[in-house]
C-alpha cells in the first residue's frame, strides 16, 4: 500500500510540474514568439511601403512605414530586411 501511495505522489508531482512548464511557456514565452512571427510576416509583405495590418478582430495590430514595422499593442519594432 505504501508503494502505491508513493507512486501516486510522484505522478501528482510530475503532472503539476508539466502543468507549470506549460503555463510558463503559454503565458511568458509564446506572446514573444507570436509577436516576432507577426512582425516578420508583416515585414515580408510590406517591404519598404507603408501598410497597416489588422488582427482577427479587425483592429489595427501592426503598422509598417519606411522599412520598420511596429506592433501597436506592445510597441515592439522590427526593421525589415534584418
Amino acid at each position: 500500500m505504501k508503494e502505491a501511495t508513493g507512486e501516486l505522489n510522484m505522478t501528482v508531482v510530475t503532472v503539476v510540474a508539466i502543468a507549470a512548464l506549460m503555463a510558463f511557456f503559454y503565458l511568458i514565452i509564446w506572446p514573444t514568439i507570436k509577436t516576432s512571427l507577426s512582425l516578420t510576416t508583416a515585414c515580408s509583405s510590406a517591404g519598404q511601403s507603408t501598410m497597416t495590418f489588422k488582427d482577427d478582430n479587425g483592429t489595427d495590430s501592426i503598422s509598417c512605414a519606411n522599412g520598420v514595422c511596429t506592433d501597436i499593442a506592445s510597441g515592439t519594432q522590427k526593421t525589415c530586411g534584418q
